[in-house]
């Protein structure tokens, strides 16, 4: 049984190239051709670099002469500037009741204007207890309020429906 290697991360480098011949790229970017190996690790060595494969499904592999220390780093760079330029999507809940007051109404849209604005998705659920259930109607009308209310700035995601004793609608921004 062969020893399992571990699984290194980043481009192979120096001797952990196995094909026999690499199309060369000096440190300055310029294509020497296809040399082999030992060769390209011996050049890489003398101007006290690394042989980097930058290309390894091809044939023969395209390999770099370079710093592997700075490559590492500014593709750590790299990936460390597109995570902070993600923008993850949540999902906000905005709970209302059928006989909810003028003035509260107008506290939660604030709410999901402000949440729609920055971006994420907002859930407005309506809740019915005890004989409520009986005017589902009323919370239909309230539902419809708010989604004609940010026609403008949001889309519907998930029309009103029923579950149970609350009734669900979804709204995204445009």
């Amino acid at each position: 049984m062969r020893p399992v290697q571990p699984q290194k991360d980043g481009p192979r480098s120096n001797n952990e190239i196995t094909a026999p011949e690499v199309q060369l790229i000096d440190a300055e970017g310029a294509n020497v051709g296809v040399v082999r190996t030992s060769e390209a690790i011996a050049m890489a060595m003398e101007g006290g670099m690394d042989l980097v494969e930058i290309a390894p499904n091809s044939n023969p592999p395209v390999c770099k002469i370079l710093d592997l220390g700075k490559y590492k780093y500014s593709a750590q760079k790299k990936a460390a500037e597109a995570r902070k330029k993600q923008k993850v999507i949540e999902v906000k809940e905005i709970k209302l009741r059928p006989n909810i007051d003028t003035h509260d109404y107008d506290v939660k849209m604030r709410s999901v204007e402000k949440f729609i604005s920055e971006g994420d998705k907002v859930k407005v659920t309506m809740r019915f207890r005890g004989r409520e259930m009986a005017h589902q109607d009323i919370g239909l009308e309230l539902l419809n309020k708010v989604r004609d209310q940010f026609d403008e700035i949001a889309k519907v995601e998930s029309t009103p429906r029923s579950e149970g004793r609350q009734m669900v609608m979804v709204i995204a921004p445009r």
